[in-house]
């Protein structure tokens, strides 16, 4: 009965990649065990390519569809491994791997940890999130192996995925210090960079078997000590800007507001006397203010309705008193 059975293992003679499971990139054939049998016959389907491993070496490859006939076509190196069949049976084993060729589309990728990098403009560190997607294919099969397959063998999609998320992180960070973007720059250039990194991935992946195109960044996060720093500098900003607007000088806004949160928190006669002194402060610095707004006024620019808003955003921001802002509003409608 064994006899049997090997007689009938060795009549089964066809080598194929029948109906690959959706999610396998690489696979090893082995329907057959690992041993070539004489009078074999190959068949490589469309989108596949077959490679011929020899005691752990890429000995052929086979990149197009075909069926070959093992013990008449001249086969790379299948003269070679002939020598060693004896009674239809190999004592030297022989790898036979089948992978897609075809591009696999839609891949999504994300960093699995912060890319680092000097934000140029601010000078302060930033940490990136980035997550996006590409499509792949397996451009050179012997770096493939070498590089990716190992001694597996299996390759899944989902695992090869992984195995890109893992290699992006660098690519991407180095990019990001040359090219100098601010973390305000980088939603509105998100193209131009992906185009650049994907520049950079072609070169780091084609050493290791696959090409990558069609490389997108979809979106963009910053860890919580970046929006920290990001959320205060929009703070300041807009202070700064509101303080333009109204015709004061940043640096005496923030003055005012030290000294009169100072009188807030004092207590006593120590806090009257700041009090005091933040209500002199307070009166010379916006004398002076209105005093500049009332000097300055271009009547070509600065028409007294504008003053009128410069006056009611002074008035909102209680940096003047409601009799200020009522005697000044009188002094510029008797204007009219």
């Amino acid at each position: 009965m064994a006899i049997m059975d090997g007689i009938k293992r060795q009549l089964r003679s066809v080598i194929e990649w029948q109906n690959p499971p959706a999610d396998v990139l690489f696979m090893q054939w082995s329907e057959n065990g690992d041993e070539i049998k004489n009078a074999s016959k190959l068949i490589v389907g469309p989108g596949q390519g077959c490679i011929f491993v020899y005691e752990g070496q890429v000995k052929a490859i086979i990149e197009e569809q075909s069926l070959i006939n093992l013990q008449t076509d001249n086969v790379p190196f299948w003269t070679t491994i002939k020598k060693f069949m004896q009674f239809f049976v190999s004592e030297h084993k022989v790898g036979i791997y089948f992978y897609r060729k075809t591009k696999i589309l839609d891949q999504k990728w994300g960093t699995t940890s912060l890319i680092k990098y000097q934000d140029p403009k601010y000078q302060f560190p930033i940490g990136l999130k980035a997550y996006g997607n590409y499509s792949y294919q397996i451009a050179d099969a012997n770096a493939f192996f070498v590089n990716i397959v190992g001694s597996h063998n299996q390759i899944g999609i989902d695992e090869f995925r992984k195995i890109i998320s893992a290699r992006v992180i660098q690519p991407i960070s180095d990019y990001l210090a040359e090219c100098s973007y601010s973390y305000a720059d980088i939603d509105a250039n998100r193209e131009e960079i992906a185009r650049g990194i994907s520049i950079k991935l072609a070169i780091v992946f084609r050493k290791l078997g696959f090409s990558i195109s069609d490389f997108r960044i979809e979106g963009t996060d910053f860890d919580d000590d970046t929006l920290r720093r990001i959320n205060r500098i929009a703070d300041l900003t807009a202070e700064a800007h509101a303080a333009q607007t109204v015709g004061l000088d940043y640096a005496k806004v923030q003055q005012l507001d030290a000294m009169r949160e100072a009188a807030r928190n004092e207590s006593g006669a120590a806090g009257a006397g700041m009090g005091l002194g933040a209500g002199v402060a307070l009166g010379q610095n916006m004398a002076q203010g209105m005093s500049d707004m009332t000097h300055n006024a271009n009547p070509a620019i600065d028409d007294i309705t504008g003053k009128l808003k410069q006056l009611k955003l002074l008035f909102e921001a209680q940096l003047i008193s409601e009799a200020e802002y009522s005697a000044k509003k009188q002094e510029l409608l008797s204007r009219f």
